[in-house]
């Protein structure tokens, strides 16, 4: 995860405007760095992006503060009350924990005591949707045909796959079953190596074309098919939706 991807989950996630993420994304760090020991900082470090590394500098052993002062520190820092710190150090501590590996997380985990939890992510799993049941939400909030609804999918997601980031497109490729990974595919094959700023109508555009849809059409299939991968991935599509403009939200929010 690069640096503008951690700070916009953070600011999307808390509301804040962007100085504001970063402060609190910040002091965050600052606090747990002095929270951990200096060999569980630098691991951090080496799966964090380069920008973030100055806030999980430290030359002293951990300190063995619990989770109150960790959140006075943290208001401290970031200028904040006791209630506002607390809310974004649990937002930057859930971006952190998709940002690096399992195994760093864990470890880092590993050297904070129980009345941390409050401020941890939880952890959760779904099973990922079944093709046929995507299918099926697809071709109910479209009014399509099941071949409709693969074309519709297939469309959205190629170029969806084009404009986001290259790692969340193997994340969606995780996520979601195998029938739907050649669009995907594909559309990474296009992809820059980074997330495009392509506007909303270009996007519709692209999506008609490849269903050989009209405008109209594209945008009310382009809205099942977010709205579907809204419902069925969650936190995943989030990761998603925050690498897209706020004008994208049209296409999934609740009617």
């Amino acid at each position: 995860m690069d640096y503008d991807r951690f700070i916009t989950i953070v600011d999307r996630a808390t509301g804040v405007l962007r100085e504001a993420a970063e402060r609190a994304t910040r002091a965050t760090l600052q606090t747990l760095a002095d929270r951990i020991s200096k060999e569980e900082a630098l691991d951090l470090v080496e799966e964090l992006p380069p920008e973030l590394a100055p806030a999980m500098f430290t030359d002293g052993p951990a300190e063995g503060f619990d989770v109150d002062e960790f959140i006075r520190r943290v208001a401290e820092r970031e200028g904040a009350d006791m209630a506002t710190a607390k809310c974004h150090a649990a937002m930057v501590f859930s971006t952190l924990a998709r940002a690096i590996s399992t195994e760093a997380y864990d470890d880092l985990m590993s050297q904070l005591p129980s009345d941390y939890r409050p401020l941890l992510p939880k952890a959760t799993y779904h099973e990922p949707p079944s093709h046929q049941a995507l299918l099926d939400w697809v071709s109910a909030q479209a009014k399509l045909d099941p071949d409709g609804a693969q074309r519709a999918l297939d469309a959205v997601l190629e170029t969806l796959a084009e404009r986001i980031a290259p790692g969340e497109v193997d994340d969606l490729i995780a996520r979601l079953p195998v029938e739907l990974h050649p669009a995907l595919k594909r559309g990474k094959a296009g992809n820059p190596g980074r997330a495009r700023h392509t506007p909303l109508d270009e996007f519709l555009a692209l999506v008609a074309r490849r269903e050989g849809a009209t405008p109209e059409q594209a945008f009310a299939h382009a809205s099942a098919v977010m709205a579907t991968l809204r419902d069925a991935l969650e936190e995943e599509f989030f990761d998603v939706s925050v690498q897209l403009p706020p004008e994208y939200g049209v296409l999934w929010m609740r009617r």
